[in-house]
């Protein structure tokens, strides 16, 4: 870690230091939730506040009420994927039309990626990386947006708004991510109830949110296919590690809060380590 941080401030663009900034946020905001009660922190009702939602905010601190001014619903989820379908379909159809049609992108997109550092790919590599990167990344939205309206229950959990509009934000600046790196020249079912239970089988036997551990997986496979030098996508990933390992400790200890009879074995996030 500490060689990517060294790394990472030797080549500093715009765009590594949001990541940077990101990545020391989360992994700040996980030690606090190991390592500090939150009786021990000036502020903590509003940072407890801040981090959790859903499910995770009826087994943290007691909040005032005037931090429910600032709920909207979890269901809300779903503009976020929309954001990013459209948002990213669009830099996905730039890319292609760039590629392979020699159509160059517009021009205050080529001002917003020149803004945020040059790609990090040199020379004469292939720019299909980024494409199949940002493509991947554009059926995982769609994926998402499916489960949001037709899979997944919300009940009355709630987020905040402020990080509701993190979450808006973040899918415009990945896809802007994946493009920077191409170098350039100048739910059906049936719903039961919404009653938490414990689940069993397959990848919950080894953690209690296999989704965010999937989530992490396909940031992975993204890398891969970036190459593992590529020390912006990296970033990214160290982001996405450590938000979605936050997100899984308060999920896992709020069940184990709620369930007396839950699996001791069971962790977190990662199986067997966390």
């Amino acid at each position: 870690m500490a060689l990517l941080v060294g790394a990472a401030l030797s080549v500093l663009t715009p765009l590594r230091a949001v990541w940077l900034t990101l990545d020391a946020a989360f992994l700040l905001s996980l030690l606090l939730q190991l390592l500090v009660p939150p009786s021990w922190l000036p502020g903590s009702a509003l940072l407890e506040d801040l981090v959790r939602y859903g499910k995770t905010k009826y087994g943290g601190p007691p909040r005032p009420a005037v931090f429910r001014l600032f709920d909207v619903p979890k269901r809300y989820f779903s503009h976020f994927y929309v954001i990013s379908v459209l948002w990213n379909g669009f830099l996905l159809w730039c890319l292609m039309q760039s590629l392979f049609l020699g159509v160059p992108l517009p021009h205050w997109l080529l001002t917003l990626l020149s803004t945020l550092g040059p790609a990090q790919v040199q020379g004469g590599e292939l720019a299909l990386s980024p494409l199949l990167v940002l493509l991947l990344l554009w059926l995982h939205s769609w994926r998402r947006l499916f489960e949001c309206l037709f899979v997944s229950v919300f009940s009355s959990g709630v987020i905040h708004v402020a990080h509701y509009c993190f979450a808006l934000f973040y899918y415009v600046f990945l896809g802007l991510t994946v493009l920077s790196q191409v170098p350039m020249d100048s739910r059906n079912g049936v719903v039961v109830h919404h009653n938490h239970q414990i689940p069993f089988g397959h990848w919950f036997e080894y953690v209690s949110s296999p989704n965010y551990l999937a989530e992490l997986m396909i940031y992975v496979s993204m890398a891969v296919v970036f190459g593992f030098r590529n020390l912006t996508w990296w970033l990214v990933l160290t982001y996405v590690f450590f938000c979605q390992a936050l997100s899984a400790l308060l999920s896992h200890r709020f069940y184990q809060s709620k369930f007396v009879s839950y699996p001791k074995h069971r962790k977190a996030y990662l199986p067997f380590l966390f």
